[in-house]
């Protein structure tokens, strides 16, 4: 398991690393918009929506928001900075997702709060997804359009979850002893998460030096990329418990070793709206 793991992130990494470097922001969002809303689909499997004609027009619903997102932000002329598309939405949209990833703490301690298979559960889990996908999509492209080095940023904020993912696995299968949340996640340990916070704090100050970050600002790029890190455990967890609640390993099987798309991006759902955030307001 660990080299299929290791060959379908070596085929991916470069592919996702170029997107991010190379195309500019309105393909590069429409890219991450193309896997978001592939993750969301597989969350209305774990939310329990079998019906594909209803699965369909939520997708719909949900990447019909994005465009307006993008529709209601645009610029109004060309070559003008004065007309240059507006943030506005997209940085409250980024708060919003802070908050619900807060909200999402409360839920992961009522492990059987919407366990069951009422209408009601269903409302509540199709709720965090939008809540879930639709901040961080906002927050992506954010940062992304932040300036020239946007596209360096976002390779930062994705590095820290990338290399947290990574160094909590290894060290939790090296060191692992205490569980971290067992009733939610079984394999996931205390070790883990320091080895994660280690490796995720250490990818953020790296690459933030190439991102464009000073020497003194190195300190805030470390905090903000610990609580990512944090954020990011949170997401992991969130979907474990619909999981659980949905009595599947994965949320699907389109990555070799590594499950479905939501099993992927669940981390960086709840980490790029913190780290969006972060980075205004340290101004970095």
């Amino acid at each position: 398991m660990t080299q299929t793991r290791l060959i379908a992130a070596l085929v991916m990494a470069p592919v996702a690393i170029a997107a991010i470097l190379l195309l500019p922001t309105p393909w590069m969002i429409a890219a991450a918009a193309v896997v978001f809303l592939a993750g969301l689909w597989e969350w209305f499997d774990l939310a329990e929506i079998e019906d594909t004609l209803s699965r369909t027009v939520l997708l719909v619903v949900h990447m019909a928001l994005m465009v307006a997102i993008v529709w209601a932000s645009r610029g109004g002329g060309a070559g003008d900075p004065a007309q240059a598309p507006s943030m506005v939405l997209f940085k409250i949209a980024s708060l919003v997702g802070v908050i619900w990833w807060l909200l999402a703490l409360l839920w992961l301690q009522r492990f059987n709060f919407a366990s069951d298979h009422r209408t009601y559960a269903r409302m509540f889990k199709l709720a965090a997804a939008a809540l879930s996908v639709i901040p961080a999509w906002c927050a992506l492209t954010w940062i992304h359009a932040d300036g020239p080095n946007g596209h360096w940023w976002l390779l930062t904020a994705l590095a820290v979850v990338w290399a947290a993912d990574s160094g909590a696995y290894f060290a939790g299968r090296k060191f692992g002893m205490l569980k971290l949340a067992p009733r939610v996640s079984p394999n996931k340990t205390v070790e883990g998460l320091i080895g994660g916070a280690v490796a995720g704090v250490a990818a953020g100050v790296g690459l933030s030096l190439l991102a464009g970050a000073t020497v003194a600002q190195l300190p805030w790029v470390a905090v903000v990329s610990l609580v990512a890190v944090l954020f990011s455990v949170v997401g992991d967890l969130f979907e474990s418990l619909l999981k659980r609640h949905a009595g599947v390993k994965d949320s699907g099987h389109l990555i070799p070793g590594h499950g479905g798309v939501l099993d992927r991006i669940d981390g960086v759902l709840a980490a790029l709206p913190v780290f969006a955030l972060g980075k205004a307001i340290f101004g970095f």
